[in-house]
């Protein structure tokens, strides 16, 4: 299989949270984009997401008003997946229902001609996303961080059947738009940053559970200390950086006590259990109605726009 020589178009199947971004994300770097939804209700709500979204970069000083302009006028909405026919880079955003993604990359297979790319935002390997497939060399797994405007990260990896030119040239393409690509060599469930973030919560809902420290205490430990480091030297570099003998004479002393629960902390699941969704409910481990959920929302936005900014200073 080749990749595409040139890329003027990128379908997006799929708008909700993550793939409204995605049609951002290429609108503002040039290519037309198609927007792929069920309802035009929804793909109303999308677009106004959108403009919303570039109101918010503007007022940042992240586009003018004509790159505004400019951005909206790439994308256009559909409710007709055959109109990915056009595109050269399909990004399917729709919820990871197995019967669903595989009703839709079965049906992008007939539409789309090779080398037209499929790249899964939605974090499954490529290889449980192939069964309905025959160009399975042109899947490929793109999992963006929400809000994936405001993430730069994109975990790039290819399935035992995709031909190795792909996630190379996706690559390529995400540094063009901006984006800050990774390659995984092997798939894995979850990636590499879930799989992080996820043994960072194991232990801070096991160490909430079992009565170690409140919530806020936990979250302050995380947010005045690790989390402003490891915003500049991963948790491999620290490592070295600090002494690598050290750190490893503590973790074997350390590793030991940490969770190896094979499931959330039941005092979690508890709340789960009682209906409680945490912000979205009022109550999770927090009681929201006594916090400015909106407010710190805003604070951590902001902070990634700040983020954004040193980024494009960089470049």
């Amino acid at each position: 299989m080749t990749v595409p020589a040139t890329l003027d178009t990128v379908a997006v199947v799929g708008n909700g949270l993550v793939g409204h971004g995605m049609a951002q994300i290429f609108a503002a770097a040039g290519h037309r984009v198609v927007m792929i939804g069920r309802r035009e209700g929804s793909l109303a709500a999308a677009m106004d997401n959108i403009t919303k979204s570039l109101a918010a970069f503007e007022a940042h000083g992240l586009v003018t008003s004509g790159g505004v302009s400019a951005t909206l006028g790439r994308i256009r909405t559909s409710t007709d997946l055959k109109d990915a026919a056009e595109a050269q880079l399909v990004l399917e955003a729709v919820p990871a229902d197995r019967a669903v993604q595989d009703q839709v990359y079965g049906r992008l297979d007939a539409i789309c001609a090779p080398p037209a790319v499929f790249a899964s935002g939605s974090g499954q390997p490529a290889s449980e996303l192939v069964s309905n497939v025959t160009h399975r060399g042109r899947v490929v797994a793109a999992h963006f961080w929400y809000p994936p405007q405001l993430i730069p990260l994109v975990e790039v990896c290819a399935g035992p059947e995709t031909d190795p030119d792909v996630a190379p040239w996706l690559c390529d393409v995400l540094r063009a738009a901006g984006k800050e690509p990774v390659i995984v060599d092997k798939e894995v469930p979850g990636f590499i940053g879930n799989r992080l973030q996820y043994a960072i919560l194991r232990e801070a809902w096991a160490l909430w559970a079992e009565g170690a420290a409140s919530a806020e205490a936990i979250d302050t430990v995380v947010k005045a200390s690790i989390g402003r480091r490891l915003a500049i030297t991963g948790p491999i570099e620290s490592a070295d950086v600090g002494g690598l003998d050290t750190l490893h004479a503590f973790g074997a002393y350390l590793i030991p006590h940490l969770n190896t629960g094979s499931q959330p902390a039941s005092a979690v699941t508890a709340l789960v259990e009682a209906g409680h969704r945490g912000l979205p409910s009022g109550r999770g481990v927090y009681d929201w109605s006594a916090r400015d959920g909106a407010a710190l929302l805003k604070a951590r936005e902001e902070e990634l726009f700040r983020h954004l900014a040193r980024d494009k200073a960089r470049r």
